[in-house]
């Protein structure tokens, strides 16, 4: 079917939104902007809440908005859209809209779109496909295999076919969804399919046919191919917080940090509707490993031609051990001439051995600070230095470090030095944090990469420790609205030597520190209130709409990379040895499986002998569920 000229706008928008606190955020308003000038009525389907703020924002787009029971995903949306209008009100448009809020855009006026697709001489039609797949994932497609389809963020249906007694059938027959998985084979993946076999034509605008053989999900796995070369108007939502180990399974994980670079530097889209977005709703580490949030500074030339020498930088150093004030000044001196230099310490003899090595830095100002021996480094910022630390747009913290510990103790030097390098290597990779910050407005923090040398090799894997419970605590008492995850590592300063924007940590640097907040010396080397302030930084930046990173200086990167490719190749060489080659999502499903396995026997034992039969059988049942 074709749509002429006259009627083209003679469109009905059923548009699906799902937020788990029920907030439209920007993004969401951009788009119906958007789309309503392409259609001529519009309905909206909130799942779960919606708040009162943000049913005044749809309300500019439309009278036409339920709030329903979070059941039955986007399948049942839209069935609730149609039964809400009635298959006559339907029959006076010539196209029904279909789509939802897993999408950015657009990227590109969809008036360009509709105007290509009107053209055309089709029953329904929509923006990506996913290609055909010889095996079903879900285990929920009737078909046994994922069939070539329309991908259900947006499908447009013309009255030739929503008109049908076919159209009809299948949604008055809809099975009820009760996952994800049920909403990809009860309807995403068979709709296209299922009318197809009944003679009705389709197309996409976004062509991928050359891409098959070449990739199953076009628009997730090679999205700057589709938005730079094929101009497709959206990027999904899942791009930027979507699981590492599937994009590691497709490709080298480039693809979501190439595309927002492309949209960056190539096209008008505010990426502010992005960032505010994500950072309200995902995981910090999902975010991180999706965009490579990784800086990589030169500290030989400088990456930026331009000087920022009017934003107001500090660097806030505390020195307890005499033996390292040299040490500390070294690195000190890194810091452009234009910097307010603070100094903490523990007592007038140190605060004047400080003052005296110092005397000839080059600094804008120079103030040594003596601070209470109560809360280490942790203290020194947030008590010793509250007062100003809001006064300035980025600030350096560094401490000398000790550990103590871990003997011998250059174990605990070479830690101190992974932090000091890529922090403050010299004045020219400083310059390059300042231009990184200035360039990327919604960086909040940059820390170095965890220690991972010696005793320290397992803070990769449980960069938590015994600390999830008490950060935990401290975010709620600090009000944070953020998702921290025990399975997930927070993106943290684990040595508590890093950058920031002190905007970003504005909510902790305004809470009312106390020395007395914090433990009396000796203080234990995990578990305390200091390891949570530690993991909290990160979670308070995204909090206040600044995502973390992770910096490193050339040089250091020379050796980050040979040491995690050594210590990943000798696990693999272990374990092919004994199991054999596969790829990585394989090595660790075995992996998981074999360590129950081999943990099994002596699980059975112990709950024959301690639990009763009934406790035993629900056990089982779980154990099946989960695995």
């Amino acid at each position: 079917m074709l749509i002429d000229g006259c009627s083209k706008n003679n469109r009905v928008g059923i548009f699906f939104f799902y937020d788990e606190d029920g907030i439209v955020d920007d993004y969401i308003t951009y788009l119906l902007n958007d789309i309503k000038k392409n259609i001529r009525d519009l309905l909206i389907v909130c799942n779960g809440k919606l708040t009162s703020d943000s049913r005044k924002k749809l309300l500019e787009y439309t009278d036409s908005i339920i709030v329903r029971e979070n059941k039955g995903f986007d399948v049942w949306a839209y069935k609730e859209g149609i039964e809400y209008f009635g298959w006559g009100k339907l029959s006076e448009y010539d196209e029904l809209v279909l789509f939802n809020s897993t999408m950015y855009g657009p990227l590109y006026p969809l008036k360009e779109m509709f105007e290509s697709m009107r053209k055309k001489d089709l029953d329904f039609w929509g923006i990506t496909k996913y290609h055909k797949m010889p095996y079903d994932p879900f285990g929920t497609i009737k078909y046994g295999y994922t069939p070539e389809h329309i991908q259900s963020h947006f499908i447009v249906v013309r009255k030739s076919m929503f008109t049908t007694y076919e159209f009809k059938y299948y949604w008055e027959n809809m099975k009820m969804v009760n996952s994800y998985s049920e909403a990809i084979g009860f309807h995403e993946a068979i709709f296209t399919k299922e009318f197809s076999d009944k003679g009705f034509t389709w197309d996409v605008y976004v062509n991928t046919d050359d891409l098959e053989g070449h990739v199953f999900h076009p628009i997730l796995m090679m999205p700057m191919e589709l938005i730079k070369n094929r101009k497709c108007p959206i990027i999904k939502r899942r791009s930027f917080f979507h699981d590492t180990a599937d994009f590691l399974n497709n490709t080298t994980g480039q693809q979501s940090m190439d595309a927002y670079d492309y949209i960056k530097n190539n096209l008008d889209y505010d990426l502010n509707l992005i960032w505010k977005n994500i950072l309200r709703t995902n995981n910090q580490t999902d975010i991180k490993n999706a965009l490579n949030l990784n800086y990589i500074l030169s500290s030989s030339s400088y990456d930026s031609n331009t000087a920022y020498n009017d934003k107001k930088i500090a660097l806030v150093m505390h020195i307890y051990f005499e033996d390292l004030i040299e040490y500390c000044l070294n690195y000190a001196k890194s810091m452009p001439p234009y910097t307010d230099v603070y100094i903490t310490t523990s007592c007038e003899e140190k605060k004047k051995m400080i003052e005296h090595a110092f005397r000839h830095m080059e600094c804008a100002k120079l103030e040594v600070i003596v601070i209470g021996n109560r809360g280490r480094d942790i203290s020194a910022l947030l008590v010793g230095c509250k007062e100003f630390l809001l006064d300035y747009d980025y600030v350096c913290f560094a401490h000398d470090k000790k550990t103590k510990q871990v003997e011998p103790y250059i174990k605990g030097e070479a830690f101190s030095y992974k932090c000091f390098e890529n922090i403050l290597k010299n004045r020219e990779f400083v310059t390059n944090i300042i231009n990184t910050f200035n360039e990327n407005p919604r960086l909040g923090i940059l820390s170095p990469p965890p220690p991972n040398h010696a005793d320290f090799y397992p803070t990769i894997g449980l960069e938590w420790s015994n600390n999830f419970d008490n950060t935990k605590k401290l975010a709620e008492k600090l009000k944070l609205k953020v998702d921290m995850n025990r399975d997930k590592e927070p993106v943290a300063p684990l040595g508590t030597m890093f950058w920031f924007r002190p905007k970003a940590l504005e909510t902790l640097i305004k809470y009312d520190w106390e020395y007395d907040d914090f433990p009396k010396e000796p203080n234990n080397n995990d578990g305390t209130i200091l390891h949570a302030i530690e993991r909290i930084y990160p979670f308070v930046s995204q909090h206040e709409g600044y995502y973390p990173a992770t910096v490193m200086v050339d040089t250091f990167a020379r050796i980050e990379v040979t040491n995690l490719y050594y210590m990943l190749r000798q696990i693999n060489i272990q374990y092919f040895n004994k199991c054999g080659a596969g790829p990585h999502y394989a090595v660790v499903s075995n992996l998981h499986r074999n360590l129950i396995a081999s943990w099994e026997p002596k699980l059975k034992s112990f709950l024959k002998k301690y639990l009763p039969v009934s406790m035993i059988n629900i056990l089982k049942r779980l154990k099946r569920a989960l695995t």
